[in-house]
């Protein structure tokens, strides 16, 4: 567990003092909800029926912008194969890893939410079901990032690479949460969906490490 709390720690810190991927990520997902009032035009109805999967669609987006370097400079400074030499789990070491990315970039994302709905003139009753869909999505999206970033690492145009790998894997993510939303919306129950994703939470909690470590020990070898 010390070393849990150690690669966190180590992580924010970095992420603090660099700032500049999860500055990127915020801002990304900020800018693609405010351009589609101009795309799409500012009538209130059209707005409020988009809104929930803008706000998803922009969500997946912007968290791809950092995953190809959850691993990278660990790669690149031997970081990593000290790592891979600890007596901790390297899956633990994962989890730690995933968990400071999604408090750089998921929960970021999570709090600017609401404001971004009301921008996009969502209705306030659907604001706790965003809240929870975000709360529960946004970590999968970095666990399973995880695995596209371990899998690509160490080659070129990564960044796509992780994209192409995780993008399609999060389809299911996208569409239950839009649904939650767009039922809290017409006043119906957002229950099962939100049973969904949370289930996709659980899943990915043991298993994304896993095949991350798997693929982490490969690029190493």
């Amino acid at each position: 567990m010390n070393a849990f709390l150690a690669i966190v720690r180590r992580d924010l810190s970095l992420a603090l003092r660099q700032g500049s991927d999860a500055a990127m990520a915020l801002m990304f997902f900020v800018i693609v909800v405010t351009l589609f009032p101009l795309g799409v035009g500012p009538e209130p109805g059209v707005l409020e029926r988009i809104s929930a999967g803008i706000v998803w669609v922009a969500a997946l987006l912007a968290a791809m912008l950092s995953l190809d370097r959850m691993f990278q400079s660990d790669y690149d400074d031997g970081t990593l194969e000290l790592l891979l030499l600890t007596p901790a789990p390297l899956e633990l070491l994962v989890l730690a890893k995933c968990l400071a990315h999604w408090l750089t970039t998921g929960l970021p994302m999570l709090v600017i939410a609401p404001l971004l709905g009301l921008f996009m003139n969502m209705q306030t009753e659907a604001f706790p079901v965003l809240l929870a869909t975000m709360a529960l999505g946004t970590p999968v999206l970095s666990l399973i990032g995880g695995i596209g970033a371990a899998l690509v690492l160490g080659a070129r145009r990564a960044g796509a690479l992780v994209a192409l790998l995780v993008l399609p894997l999060t389809i299911p993510l996208l569409i239950f949460g839009v649904s939650a939303i767009e039922a809290a919306v017409t006043g119906q129950s957002s229950e099962a969906q939100l049973l969904i994703i949370g289930a996709m939470l659980l899943a990915t909690l043991p298993l994304a490490p896993w095949a991350t470590a798997a693929a982490l020990r490969q690029a190493v070898s």
